[in-house]
């Protein structure tokens, strides 16, 4: 049975590597509190009393993947990512007191794995996923959510809207694919925006870094239609004589809140996913996008990631590479520190 598995203080100590002289994240981090609720659940005034700002979640499935003709491995992200994130070391550029680990959704695979059984089981995690985190912005606090695929873009931003007080959001995404297929076909990872857009939940929509060979026939004309969707071709970014981050800081610049943010691993220069690209951001144009950030997103989605795939890559730097797009969002937004004469 699909649920929601809340961390105890326990789940977290089994992830940390303890070591004389030194403090982790993981031993500073906040768990869920509610002596008076019932067991499993979510209570809006618990989230709210926590001191935590940022309520980390974790949606390990690659149904949505798999469902859009992808190579299944995304579900492995979530792991890795939270064991390297607990493991940083807490000092006064992050002490872990900033974070609430909530949990993670624990999703079974469909008996019916056809590519209908799969995006039918797509269907049933938006259901799952949505509610938490509206609970989540209802409190609040912003998510931090790690999946996962990008189908989950579509209950997360359904959450933020309705927690938001049921007005529609924008997002930005950073990501070498629209994901705007048609929602006729059913759910998977590739319509999770297509979905929110109709869906009513999504105004604004902007792509950055977006490939114009992952891109079919009718989409230019479908976003040139649009004057809600917008995007900055990769290839045009290869071109400008600008920087990533000044060309990021022109694009978002009439971005209104309340404003989500995505990050597809696979926009990433050999991040393991299942369509990692040899050619795209490099980690470091994310991290000081993320570093330089004053504005106040609503959520934090980074998802497509894998720690191993089907095919039998592996890469076990993958959570490391999450846990810096975490902190790196987290420290963008706290007082600033510089150790700089």
């Amino acid at each position: 049975m699909d649920s929601f598995k809340i961390y105890t203080q326990g789940d977290i100590d089994l992830l940390i590597s303890e070591r004389v002289g030194e403090e982790k994240l993981g031993q500073h981090v906040y768990v869920y509190d509610c002596p008076n609720c019932a067991e499993g659940e979510i209570a809006i005034q618990a989230l709210m009393d926590s001191p935590a700002r940022y309520v980390l979640v974790g949606i390990p499935e690659d149904i949505g993947v798999r469902a859009n003709l992808g190579i299944a491995g995304a579900k492995t992200a979530w792991n890795s990512a939270l064991k390297a994130l607990l493991n940083i070391q807490s000092n006064l550029f992050l002490s872990g007191e900033e974070i609430l680990v909530l949990g993670h959704f624990e999703i079974e695979e469909p008996i019916d794995t056809s590519l209908q059984g799969l995006r039918k089981k797509v269907n049933t995690i938006d259901a799952l996923v949505y509610p938490i985190i509206q609970k989540i912005v209802n409190a609040g606090k912003i998510p931090i959510v790690i999946g996962g695929g990008h189908n989950n873009a579509a209950p997360i931003i359904a959450g933020t809207s309705i927690g938001s007080g049921r007005q529609k959001i924008n997002v930005v995404n950073i990501d070498a694919h629209a994901d705007l297929r048609d929602r006729a076909e059913g759910r998977h990872s590739g319509n999770g925006f297509s979905t929110a857009l109709g869906s009513g939940y999504l105004n604004q929509y902007k792509i950055f870094g977006l490939h114009q060979n992952y891109i079919n026939q009718s989409l230019p004309d479908y976003i040139a239609a649009n004057q809600n969707i917008k995007a900055f071709y990769f290839e045009d970014l290869l071109q400008s004589p600008k920087s990533v981050s000044e060309n990021w800081n022109d694009f978002i610049a009439d971005l209104q809140e309340p404003s989500g943010l995505e990050i597809d691993l696979d926009s990433i220069e050999k991040v393991l996913s299942s369509a990692q690209t040899s050619s795209g951001f490099q980690l470091n144009d994310i991290r000081n996008i993320l570093l330089c950030n004053r504005r106040n997103f609503a959520y934090l989605h980074v998802c497509e990631g894998a720690t191993e795939m089907a095919d039998g890559k592996t890469d076990s730097t993958t959570g490391k590479t999450i846990a810096y797009l975490i902190t790196d969002f987290i420290k963008a937004l706290q007082p600033h520190i510089s150790q700089k004469p």
